[in-house]
């Protein structure tokens, strides 16, 4: 088995420092959490202010109000990230504040109030958090970060300073309001968005209404979190799968590919890959919105899988990615879960083995009366392999998929190549169904799973096509599996089968009762139990899939880069992320 230190970035520090940091992120939350409290806690916030004004009561950013509190919050949020920037810019913010108060203190006047020994305690005691939990602050931004962050603030400052004095311009009920100039304004508005105040007594011939100046506030902080999130973002690009990658992980799939139906997917080439120091296994992933998001089990060897995932949970943690793994098996999960993340049951993916699928039975007779009625209306199949396909006939067969899509762009990560007819895919499989007339009506694509296996990749129609056409055509690539040499065929993805099976059935309880309730509620609009109902009628084994993550908040997060990664946001088109969905069978019989 190979072997691996299993030590990462950020585990390798010792209790103290760990929890040295843990006081510094919590000090920051319940700041942020006083200051939230002041903007809404009207008597509050006057106390809180009138103590920073007057008795130095300023424990480290404590200004009272929304503004302060969102600024806070965000530290906090990046400071558990473990970003190496975030923790320089506290220690010297910090350090500057603890300096101060140090000086002030040697003022016998300033000495005796309680307050200020408070305000100066609660400061050492975060910048002695800081120092000693230095080690456990390791996450790397972008190179690029200080430049974007700059030209943000400059060129964000001088466009929001301009929008400030044409509002304060527009609205301006100052008497003898045309005295000002624009220069004035502008004047005021940045002073607004740099101070969020401005002395009346300056500017006697401008008073604009106080929503104005709440908008300008607001935009003050938009500005101000724009900076920071530009100053604090983590590395957005990786390196993508160069040729050697690719050949690599080939011949991989070549000696280990039957293990996983989904392992050809790991050579979609926006993806990034770390190997395993012998080489003999690899993870692929994307980074997206501060996710690392591996999907599948790692390719190659078992025992070498260790030796993969090690680095590139080293490389996520060195990042301050969030690490994540879409739709991974039983046996792999249980491999990541030994090394510090958490699974959850996502649903079942249907695999039909060849040899047992029959259309004959009871059981079987809905489908098999689908099969005949669209043999009768006259469609075929054609079959073939991708090398097998002319380059004009290919071209038609792309232009033809694209015109079908649903959406303006290609979807897909986890379980879909997001190619087709690429010269390197030539063991690809090509369902090509016809309708009386010699018409293409619809395709099925296919990629291989290991020697005997297919996955399902893509899977396009004509809207105006009879239905029933993909079951047709996924009925005629099980009766003549043995034509191309497959022994079984990977499916569609049922997302939480279990619950409307179990759900189902006699002596279920209350809980599962209501979740199976409420999930066929939401299959009105997300074809959800449609899924399920469509795979169960090729009578498959279930394989369970999980999603691996470390931590439940993180939930939210790994959630949105999913869905982003496969090309579900941004798209008009309802329906569920294609890696839960795969490519929709066609449910209607």
């Amino acid at each position: 088995m190979e072997q691996c230190d299993g030590r990462e970035p950020g585990r390798q520090g010792s209790g103290v420092s760990q929890r040295a940091a843990a006081f510094a992120v919590w000090y920051l939350r319940v700041v942020a959490f006083v200051n939230f409290l002041s903007a809404v806690w009207v008597s509050l916030g006057q106390d809180v202010r009138r103590h920073n004004q007057e008795n130095f009561f300023t424990p480290y950013l404590l200004t009272a109000g929304f503004a302060s509190g969102v600024f806070t919050a965000f530290l906090a949020i990046t400071m558990r990230r473990r970003k190496r920037a975030a923790w320089i810019l506290n220690l010297v913010l910090s350090g500057l504040f603890l300096a101060l108060f140090a000086f002030a203190m040697a003022f016998p006047e300033i000495r005796r109030y309680a307050q200020n020994w408070i305000s100066i305690a609660l400061t050492a005691a975060f910048v002695g958090a800081l120092l000693v939990g230095r080690r456990e602050f390791y996450a790397k931004g972008d190179r690029s970060n200080p430049r974007l962050a700059a030209t943000v603030a400059v060129g964000g400052g001088l466009l929001a300073s301009l929008f400030a004095a044409l509002l304060v311009t527009v609205t301006n009920q100052a008497p003898h309001a045309a005295r000002s100039t624009f220069a004035e304004r502008w004047h005021y508005g940045t002073l607004r968005l740099v101070s969020v105040a401005a002395d009346p007594s300056r500017f006697p011939y401008i008073a604009p209404p106080n929503w104005v100046n709440v908008v300008v506030n607001v935009l003050s902080t938009l500005l101000v979190l724009t900076v920071l999130y530009a100053a604090f973002r983590s590395r957005r690009a990786v390196d993508p799968l160069t040729e050697d990658d690719e050949k690599r992980l080939r011949v991989l799939l070549e000696r280990h590919g039957e293990r996983d139906s989904l392992g050809y997917f790991a050579l979609r080439r926006e993806k990034s890959v770390v190997w395993s120091p012998t080489g003999k296994a690899a993870v692929a992933y994307r980074v997206v919105g501060g996710v690392s998001l591996a999907s599948g089990d790692p390719i190659g060897d078992p025992e070498a899988w260790p030796g993969a995932i090690v680095p590139w949970l080293s490389e996520a943690r060195a990042h301050g990615w969030i690490p994540a793994v879409m739709g991974a098996g039983e046996e792999a999960g249980t491999v990541y879960a030994r090394h510090g993340l958490d699974a959850l049951e996502l649903g079942d993916e249907a695999i039909v083995e060849v040899a047992e699928f029959t259309l004959e039975g009871r059981a079987m007779r809905t489908v098999r009366q689908a099969h005949n009625r669209v043999g009768r209306a006259g469609y075929s199949v054609r079959i073939r392999r991708h090398e097998d396909i002319p380059a004009d006939e290919m071209s038609y067969l792309i232009r033809r998929a694209d015109d079908w899509r649903d959406g303006a762009t290609e979807r897909g990560f986890s379980m879909a190549l997001g190619r087709l007819g690429d010269s390197r895919d030539g063991q690809c499989v090509m369902l090509e169904c016809t309708d009386e007339n010699g018409e293409l009506r619809a395709l099925l694509s296919f990629v291989p799973w290991g020697p005997g296996g297919l996955s399902l990749d893509l899977m396009r129609r004509d809207r105006d096509s009879d239905n029933g056409l993909m079951e047709f055509m996924v009925i005629e690539l099980l009766r003549r599996a043995e034509d191309i040499r497959i022994t079984q065929v990977s499916l569609n993805f049922a997302m939480f089968r279990s619950v409307f099976e179990r759900g189902a059935r006699l002596g279920a309880g209350p809980v599962l009762r209501l979740w199976r309730s409420l999930l066929s509620f939401f299959s009105r609009w997300w074809q959800i139990e449609s899924l399920y109902r469509a795979n169960a009628k090729y009578r498959p084994i279930w394989e369970p899939r999980f999603l691996l993550f470390e931590k439940s908040a993180d939930l939210p997060r790994i959630g949105l880069a999913s869905a982003r990664a496969e090309g579900f946001l941004g798209t008009a088109a309802p329906g569920l992320p294609k890696w839960v969905r795969r490519r929709h069978l066609d449910t209607h019989g």
